[in-house]
């Protein structure tokens, strides 16, 4: 770097790459790209440091709390760079992220560069050239309290993880971790589908016509009441599926026989009762990232990780403000901007005379800047953007500018319109009889449009049948009635419906859920679901969030040995004492102590993971009853149903279908599956050359065919012992091609499939041996040591070898096997590229020929339609590259001096302070192991 310039660190080469152009030549900008320190693993400590109390978590817990850190390896080159470049500049300007996580990384870099020229806190919610050089001039001192609060979730989660998932791993096989936030969201998912097992449908029907006046105008008209008393509806019935209210119930049989009398000729409505009130709408506030994540999810089926990735992005490029806030405020410019959109496009009537002013919930104005909006004094419009902006990108940024805009218009105005219809008497039916009917016809007409215009807030999804009071035909246009007006009747339709269980979590639900408990906060949401869905917990099956069986006896576990940990509320207030930490109104420290030892009040997380080891029935917790003889068992290798045969107690096992939700597997299901015939093992016939059964069978890893050896003759008692132990034969084994089906293979073709690797023949030049087989990565050939790929299984026995000298004349990779497609979407709307949905060597997966993404197990096939293969590409893409596996380098023979545990003292930090212009984090000390071990 050039001497004489400042240096700008900022978390991300693209966001590095902008703001670099609009500061100019007097700053160099450099990408931090993340964190560059995390806490250490405990097996990487040194010896002496494991034996002491900060051993087990890398975090000393008996010395404040401190944590011990170390530079990531990704980090070691970035720090080297940042380092060389900070001995020549005049200044550091720390432009991380302007959240928490963002003013941690801005600490540890303070930390490990050491700088010695001033250091200051460059913040900034959006990359435009005014914003950056306004940041730029206005900078401020790094904030401590930030920092520990930060510092104290990561510390809290790895108590959390390290006390509680281990217990989890002992007790529930397959378990993979629990986590402060991840667990009660995933309880919330578990209890639905537990809502949607208990649940008990309903019936009910009702009768809808349509009713016309003398001048030929219709309407839709529904049955409310018979006699006086309310037509049932889905919200008169209980989740056990009982009546809850004294109205009128109505088979299907007796709607049926009500809809013929009704269309007697003659029967005519009449008019009763006509009802105008006046209807207001006010627009949604704009966007926060949880409610971005909640619409994008609804308008969009984007996933919350995908919305945060595009959001990123778009804010990396100066398209939008900063995407992680609980603010749904906006500053006078984006007003101002906001209010020149909608003028330009809807007329000077659009706006009201006083700007919107809106207030959010957020007790942390530290973070709480400004709502998601676009960038800049003038709001680019979607259409200016639609050649810069991919595909994705362009719908999010056009949801986010419809929202802004909208949010600062008029609202919108009209009439909702109520009539009441009698018949009386009711013409007598062939199984009821009811003297009087009335029905009813509502709509609303809109007078002023307002912010509709621009924009109108989704709804999560819910049962139609359970809507409770909502009129069907509130949205229909009623044409002019008066009281005592004559219609005429027809189309009289009697339907039958069944009450719906509780809709299952959709990411935009489950994110709405969180934030009103107050769970997590709205920047770890998309990371929350993502790690729910990646441990194996739960699964996506459209849009809906099931849990996986493995999911229940972990919660039941958490629930019955760590309840606190899993309560709602007492998430929530750890969520709002980490703010009051963020504030300044706690101690780090202080309260570690209290939530790790406890307190006189309450038991600490130390005690509480003591006590959840003692006396737990594994068993027990792994076994769910679905009736007197049949228990669901979660095992090693996954679910499984455990019968047991009333007459005679025995025991057998009953394989699951991966793709049967927790909710389908009622009492009658579950002795279907048990009633099948179990799967028996093929004997195909006996090998001629080795006298042996050759059997076909089911496994694990799908079918096969096998050599079957008779059981050994049992020794005769006077028969000397051998000493020497025979060699080991293991029988031969062969998967079945994809082609081939267990029920149909014969003898002929198992024994081909025995014989493999099939000799093609000789290279004439090099006289060497061609083969053809199946291997781990699918059908090859050999020649030697090199090998060739072949793109399907039956040319394993259809190759020669003039086809086998072609295929080794192309190159190595040429020819590389691919799956043949299962089905074809359309374009990926990011790529271009086609979306095909193949079987691979793990499984099926769908590729747009960039990104691979694995179709999860349980997800049907035939159920994976267009817009579930994009979001499973997007989430993949979301989460970037997968890491490199860490290598484990042996140690030197020569020793190395012992890392040392060494402390900063407060005078020190002031004194680093005084130097750099940045004061250090007010609990003052921190342990860190350096490249050196000190």
């Amino acid at each position: 770097m050039p001497a004489g310039k400042k240096l700008v660190i900022v978390e991300s080469p693209a966001k590095a790459k902008t703001i670099g152009k609009y500061l100019g030549d007097g700053y160099e900008v450099m990408a931090s790209v993340g964190h560059v320190r995390d806490l250490a693993s405990p097996k990487d400590l040194p010896a002496e440091i494991k034996k002491t109390s900060a051993g087990k978590f890398a975090i000393d817990i008996d010395n404040d709390f401190l944590p011990i850190y170390v530079t990531t390896d990704r980090g070691k080159k970035t720090v080297a760079d940042l380092k060389k470049a900070a001995k020549t500049a005049t200044e550091i300007l720390l432009a991380t992220d302007e959240d928490r996580e963002g003013e941690a990384i801005a600490w540890h870099l303070l930390e490990v560069l050491k700088p010695k020229v001033p250091v200051r806190r460059m913040v900034f919610h959006e990359i435009t050239a005014d914003s950056i050089a306004q940041a730029a001039e206005s900078t401020r001192e790094l904030d401590v309290d930030l920092v520990d609060a930060q510092e104290t979730r990561r510390i809290l989660d790895r108590l959390y993880g390290f006390e509680v998932s281990p217990v989890l791993w002992r007790r529930v096989s397959g378990a993979k971790s629990a986590g402060r936030v991840q667990s009660p969201a995933l309880k919330l998912i578990v209890d639905r589908e537990l809502e949607r097992r208990a649940f008990v449908a309903a019936t009910y029907a009702d009768v809808d016509a349509l009713a016309t006046k003398s001048s030929g105008e219709s309407f839709s008209i529904a049955l409310t009441k018979l006699d006086g008393k309310r037509v049932a509806s889905g919200k008169d019935f209980s989740e056990e599926g009982q009546l809850t209210s004294e109205a009128v119930l109505l088979s299907e049989e007796d709607a049926q026989a009500l809809a013929g009398a009704i269309s007697t000729p003659g029967v005519a409505p009449v008019v009763t009762k006509v009802e105008a009130k006046p209807y207001t709408r006010r627009p949604a506030a704009p966007f926060t990232t949880s409610t971005l994540q909640q619409e994008a999810g609804r308008k969009l089926r984007y996933s919350a990780q995908q919305t945060m990735s595009i959001a990123q992005g778009l804010y990396e490029n100066g398209h939008i403000t900063y995407m992680r806030t609980d603010s749904v405020s906006l500053s006078s410019q984006a007003v101002s901007a906001a209010r020149s959109a909608a003028t330009q496009l809807y007329g000077a009537g659009s706006v009201p005379e006083q700007p919107r002013l809106y207030k959010g919930k957020s007790k942390n104005a530290q973070e709480a800047h400004e709502a998601v909006r676009p960038a800049g004094e003038v709001f680019a419009s979607p259409s200016e953007l639609s050649t810069t902006l991919r595909a994705d990108e362009l719908k999010l940024y056009d949801l986010i500018w419809k929202r802004t805009v909208a949010s600062q218009m008029v609202d919108a105005k009209g009439e909702t319109i109520t009539a009441t219809l009698e018949i009386d008497p009711v013409p007598a039916g062939s199984t009821v009889s009811f003297a009087h009917a009335e029905w009813s016809a509502s709509g609303t007409v809109l007078s002023e449009r307002g912010f509709l215009q621009a924009y109108q807030e989704g709804k999560d999804e819910e049962p139609a049948e359970n809507k409770a009071g909502e009129d069907k035909t509130s949205d229909a246009i009623l044409p002019p009635l008066s009281v005592g007006e004559t219609t005429s009747i027809s189309q009289v339709t009697a339907k039958s419906h069944s009450t719906q269980p509780p809709a299952r979590y959709t990411e935009a639900s489950l994110v709405k859920a969180l934030e009103e408990r107050g769970i997590g906060r709205p920047s770890t949401y998309a990371s929350i679901i993502s790690v729910i869905i990646d441990r194996g917990y739960v699964i996506r099956r459209g849009t809906a969030l099931v849990p996986q069986w493995i999911a229940f006896p972990v919660v039941r576990l958490l629930q019955e040995r760590f309840s606190d940990l899993v309560d709602y509320d007492f998430t929530a207030e750890l969520e709002e004492d980490l703010d009051r930490i963020a504030r300044g109104e706690y101690k780090r420290s202080e309260w570690l102590h209290r939530f790790y030892f406890g307190d006189t009040e309450h038991r600490g997380l130390k005690d509480v993971a003591i006590a959840a080891t003692e006396e737990i029935d594994a068993r027990a917790l792994n076994t769910l009853e679905i009736s007197p003889t049949i228990n669901l068992r979660v095992g090693k290798y996954g679910p499984f149903l455990e019968v047991t045969d009333e007459s005679t107690g025995e025991v057998t096992n009953v394989n699951l279908p991966p793709e049967l939700a927790p909710d389908e597997l009622t009492p009658e299901k579950a002795q279907a599956l048990a009633d099948e015939p179990p799967v028996v093992d093929r004997v195909l016939g006996i090998d001629p050359d080795t006298g042996l059964d050759i059997v076909a069978k089911k496994g694990r890893f799908g079918p096969y065919v096998t050599e079957v050896f008779p059981e050994p003759e049992e020794p005769a008692q006077d028969a000397p012992v051998k000493k020497k132990k025979a060699p080991v034969v293991k029988p031969k084994t062969a998967s079945l091609f994809q082609s081939m089906d267990i029920e149909t293979i014969d003898l002929a073709t198992a024994l081909t499939l025995l014989a493999l690797p099939r000799e093609v023949g000789a290279d004439p030049e090099s006289d060497e041996m061609i083969t053809a087989q199946n291997g781990r990565y699918g059908p090859y050939l050999k020649k030697g040591t090199d090998t060739r790929s072949l793109d399907s299984e039956e040319k394993i026995f259809a190759i020669d070898v003039a086809g086998a000298l072609a295929r080794f004349a192309e190159p190595k990779y040429a020819g590389r096997r691919q799956a043949s497609a299962l089905k074809t979407f359309d374009p990926d709307p990011v790529s271009g590229k086609p979306i095909l949905l193949k079987d691979g060597r793990f499984g099926p997966y769908v590729t747009d020929g960039e990104i691979n993404a694995t179709v999860p197990r349980g997800m049907s096939l035939d159920d994976l339609d267009f817009e579930a293969a994009v979001q499973l590409i997007a989430d993949k893409r979301a989460k970037g590259p997968a890491p490199k596996r860490k290598t484990t380098k042996k140690p030197a023979a020569k020793k190395k001096p012992a890392a040392k545990k060494t402390t900063t003292k407060k005078p020190a930090a002031k004194k680093a302070a005084s130097k750099t212009g940045m004061p250090k984090s007010a609990e003052g000390k921190k342990l860190i192991i350096t490249e050196e071990g000190e």
